[in-house]
């Protein structure tokens, strides 16, 4: 008689070693066991509001803090003293994991012996000595799981992960040996996205201290051929003088935008206009904020379509800004890019944004996406801007914004050295990007099974 194959919920053939479980297909060593059966206490915080203290030494946590596997203690944490820790302290070991539970869902973190108390919007799980609490924070991760969660919230506007969802949520299980191997390679992975994030915020506040200085003319350049931007023809150094945008170089002028740029038409279409097909590109101000920085290199990104019925405005040229006259927070006004490798290509400018084009060439190439980062221009957009939630710009007070403008040269000389900085940037943000996924890749692979990892072999 033939052997019977084995088929998986899709219908697809089981392989052998294998087996279908409510997790899935997993490797028939392996088990599946509620949280309940691997965790020696599943439990959250007080249901109560603890009597803080301005200068207490402990933090109180609730659900909202716990963030990309961190708890993060923001300028609104509270605090409170050791006697309401006391009060209200659980029993938190290296082996516990947090769980958000109520509005933000299924956001994780282990415990890393911080002095906090627990709001009723973050669960704790402490897994069994037998078990390897680093396997179960990732297998916690993984869709399955989620799934789990999913199906068991409770509450209509604002939803809540009850401690019985979490204790009933099943996990594939491996030897604790196997548990640890798996760890041990996405804690690596960890390690590595880790490193990237801190080398990638450690540029970046280069970056911010160097533009600070050259867009200000506080640190001028050694080179500005032929001479030092610093030094004047008969070698003595170059002064400051006073202007409406406090001291700036001695040989550095004074435009506002309506001096420098033309206010072209642009395009006024939502998102729901957008495809991927269409004759124009569309540059959204949602994208300049989320996407862009500084420079929008039209060979390297793919943007949204429209068809040409649909968008009524100037087309974009090399050298022009893009501008976002809208943002939800301060960070964003105004914030803008410089457009470059246009070539044949036909691309609006749409909602929400303005489109600025340099009249008489008084900016060099890839200086002008950097001029909403000097800090006077930045402060007076800010000043400027209306709205309650949604901050917006007129042209009529863009116009008369005021800008220092260095030589071209020197110009030139900045943009360069920015420029290299933001392509570093970009090139560590692409390397971040692949170890992320290459992550997701490597969870996927490994909590199920489906990649087995050598064990070491007992001495």
């Amino acid at each position: 008689m033939a052997e019977q194959i084995m088929q998986d919920a899709a219908g697809k053939a089981i392989p052998a070693g294998y087996k279908q479980t409510e997790v899935g297909v997993i490797p028939e060593d392996w088990d599946v066991l509620p949280l309940a059966s691997i965790c020696k206490e599943i439990g959250d915080g007080i249901h109560t509001t603890p009597t803080y203290s301005l200068s207490g030494d402990y933090f109180f946590i609730n659900g909202n803090n716990i963030k990309n596997g961190n708890v993060v203690y923001d300028e609104n944490v509270r605090r409170v003293d050791e006697a309401e820790y006391l009060k209200h302290s659980k029993t938190l070991t290296s082996k516990t994991i947090f769980l958000s539970i109520n509005g933000t869902i299924g956001n994780l973190a282990r415990y890393k012996a911080e002095r906090l108390v627990l709001g009723k919007s973050v669960a704790y799980l402490t897994i069994k000595d037998s078990g390897s609490e680093i396997f179960s924070y990732y297998a916690l991760q993984t869709e399955k799981t989620k799934k789990f969660f999913e199906d068991g919230l409770t509450g209509s506007t604002i939803k809540n992960l009850g401690l019985s969802t979490i204790r009933n949520t099943m996990i594939p299980v491996p030897s604790y040996e196997e548990q640890t191997a798996i760890a041990n390679v996405l804690s690596d992975s960890d390690a590595l996205i880790d490193s990237l994030e801190q080398l990638i915020g450690k540029k970046q506040a280069i970056k911010r201290a160097t533009m600070q200085q050259l867009l200000t003319g506080r640190t001028r350049l050694p080179a500005c051929p032929p001479s030092p931007c610093a030094l004047r023809p008969d070698g003595t150094p170059k002064g400051y003088k006073p202007s409406e945008l406090g001291d700036i170089p001695e040989d550095w002028e004074v435009m506002t935008y309506g001096e420098i740029f033309t206010f072209l038409s642009t395009s006024t279409n939502s998102r729901a206009d957008l495809s991927n097909i269409g004759e124009y590109g569309y540059i959204h101000y949602g994208d300049i904020h989320t996407k862009f920085n500084n420079a929008l290199d039209l060979n390297e990104f793919n943007l949204p379509r429209i068809s040409s019925h649909l968008a009524s405005s100037s087309f974009v040229e090399n050298g022009d800004v893009v501008m976002a006259d809208a943002s939800e927070d301060y960070e964003g006004i105004g914030k803008s890019v410089e457009i470059c490798n246009v070539g044949s290509k036909k691309v609006v400018a749409g909602l929400h944004t303005f489109l600025l084009r340099d009249k008489n060439k008084y900016m060099a190439d890839g200086y002008r996406g950097y001029l909403h980062c000097i800090p006077a221009v930045k402060n007076a957009f800010d000043r400027l801007a209306t709205g309650m939630k949604v901050y917006g710009l007129s042209k009529n007070n863009l116009a008369v914004v005021p800008v220092p403008i260095p030589s071209q040269k020197e110009q030139t000389a900045i943009a360069t050295i920015l420029s290299d900085m933001d392509n570093e940037l970009a090139a560590l943000e692409h390397k971040l990007a692949k170890a992320r996924a290459l992550k997701q890749g490597m969870m996927q692979q490994l909590l199920t099974g489906n990649i087995r990892l050598p064990l070491a072999v007992p001495a």
